[in-house]
């Protein structure tokens, strides 16, 4: 019979626990946690908890793409031990060797019905929002194995995850606070973890389970088993010292736990997710943006326009893993759109080359010239102003590599458009923002775009495109309804062309 591998992912925390009587700031000993497993019938091995830098892997030639990167937040993720028996493949020491990751471990890992994956540990200091994350990497169909990048279900997110100074979900501080979080598919297996917890001094009511509905999962550690990944996803710190000490050093440690018989499988359904849309548009701003795309066009009326297309950029998790394409990354906490006139529908192998796919990204064919003259307006309505998101950005992106070179937030261009629409209320709704290789003294909405600096750049002969994101609204505590929203948009502006010919 076989035995299956339990992932656990035990913290160190810093801060009072319920029940164990520690003073704030005390180093909590997870090795109470740890014992209580081992007497639970367990085997403990060490992983660890990194940051996953795709633009770094991709500068480094370990691989082929940035996989459309958000350089607004950096993500951490779960590096775990093989299971016995098992050794971690090449290209995967590579991306833990260039990490500096602790060897023999894996981001990418299998997982058997019944095993867990828990997090344990303190939360992110205060940001915007935060999430955990559960996604398919790889599936095999029949015998072609292509890479998903599909999320599974629901995250857990700052509105509603239950930790010490949120307990049992409630209203409260999310933020640097000691929680728990198990993965698993089985409830038996969630019941004994949550007992070995308390047993070590940690209260129910910081303990959340994430599902893993082995009804659409393949779950097992064979070759042709799915193989997941688990993301944690903070962003924008108040604090961005406090959030780089998190990312750097995140108190947190990862073991494999390996149960020494089998258990009788009690499997979890597919969860309940929270529902997107409140009824409530943007759809009242239409007159008003199409006011502001004819003062932009106005005011740069010497140079010849590009109107950019914009269509929904990738598919949501349930739809790519049941059609079998490249999910790209989604979360159901946000909504994704990009400067294209398709939605990514590839099947592809894994650690594919994203410039062998997906060529209607060049259609037309942008690019971003040397001359200072040559510029990309972004514009559109601010989501985080109108409720419907809890921040919003747009990023700048190698139509080849998906290399995301910087992120403009909601932030970062919060006013801009009412110098455009000076007589309009609702320009405080609105936002325009520049892309050029040199920004004037007097544009302080304008990002000058790097060139000459590898993945971290965009070559003047490079073609590109533009991505937004908007996350989470709080009304619902997920993403917000594509049904709901005014697309953003963008224009390319060349000055080598006379002449307004929009289109």
């Amino acid at each position: 019979m076989k035995k299956y591998i339990m992932v656990i992912i035990l913290g160190i925390s810093f801060v009072m626990l319920t029940g164990t009587g520690l003073a704030a700031n005390e180093t909590y000993d997870a090795g109470d946690f740890q014992q209580a497993l081992e007497q639970d019938g367990f085997t403990v091995q060490e992983g660890e908890l990194g940051y996953f830098d795709f633009l770094g892997l991709y500068e480094e030639g370990v691989l082929p793409s940035a996989y459309g990167n958000n350089p607004t937040t950096k993500y951490l993720i779960y590096f775990v031990p093989p299971a016995p028996g098992y050794e971690v493949d090449e290209q995967i020491k590579q991306i833990t060797s260039t990490l500096g990751v602790k060897e023999n471990t894996t981001p990418f890992w299998n997982l058997g019905p019944d095993e867990a994956v828990v997090f344990v540990g303190r939360t992110a200091p205060e940001c915007r929002y935060f999430s955990y994350d559960n996604f398919i990497m790889h599936r095999t169909y029949g015998d072609e194995k292509r890479w998903l990048f599909a999320n599974i279900a629901d995250t857990i997110n700052n509105l509603v995850i239950k930790t010490e100074g949120t307990p049992n979900g409630s209203d409260g501080n999310p933020f640097n606070q000691t929680t728990i979080i198990i993965l698993t598919a089985d409830r038996g297996i969630d019941q004994r973890i949550r007992a070995a917890a308390q047993s070590a001094g940690y209260s129910d009511n910081i303990i959340n389970t994430q599902v893993m509905p082995s009804v659409m999962l393949n779950m097992g550690v064979e070759n042709d088993s799915d193989t997941f990944a688990s993301f944690f996803r903070p962003a924008l710190f108040n604090d961005t010292q406090a959030g780089e000490n998190y990312i750097n050093n995140t108190p947190a440690t990862v073991f494999r736990i390996t149960p020494d018989n089998t258990t009788e499988l009690d499997p979890y359904d597919y969860p309940e997710l929270r529902v997107r849309g409140t009824g409530q548009t943007e759809f009242d701003l239409m007159d008003d943006l199409e006011e502001l795309r004819i003062a932009i066009l106005d005011r740069y009326n010497e140079s010849n326009a590009t109107e950019l297309p914009t269509s929904q950029g990738v598919p949501i998790g349930s739809d790519a893993i049941q059609r079998g394409i490249n999910g790209v990354g989604p979360t159901n906490d946000a909504v994704y759109l990009w400067s294209a006139n398709q939605t990514a529908s590839s099947p592809t192998p894994p650690f594919f080359d994203t410039s062998q796919y997906y060529p209607f990204l060049q259609d037309p064919e942008i690019t971003l010239g040397n001359d200072s003259n040559e510029f990309i307006i972004v514009y559109g309505v601010n989501h985080a102003a109108t409720g419907k998101a809890t921040y919003s950005n747009f990023c700048i992106y190698g139509a080849d590599a998906w290399n995301g070179v910087r992120a403009i937030t909601d932030a970062d261009f919060s006013g801009s458009a009412e110098e455009y629409l000076p007589d309009n209320p609702n320009a405080k709704y609105l936002y325009v923002y520049k892309l050029a290789r040199n920004c004037s003294e007097d544009d302080q909405y304008c990002y000058e775009v790097p060139y000459g600096v590898g993945a971290y750049g965009i070559e003047p002969d490079q073609p590109l495109f533009i991505a937004w994101r908007l996350y989470m609204e709080n009304a619902t505590k997920t993403g917000p309804a594509y049904s709901e929203i005014v697309y953003d948009r963008a224009i390319k502006f060349d000055p080598m062309s006379s002449g307004n010919t929009s289109s």
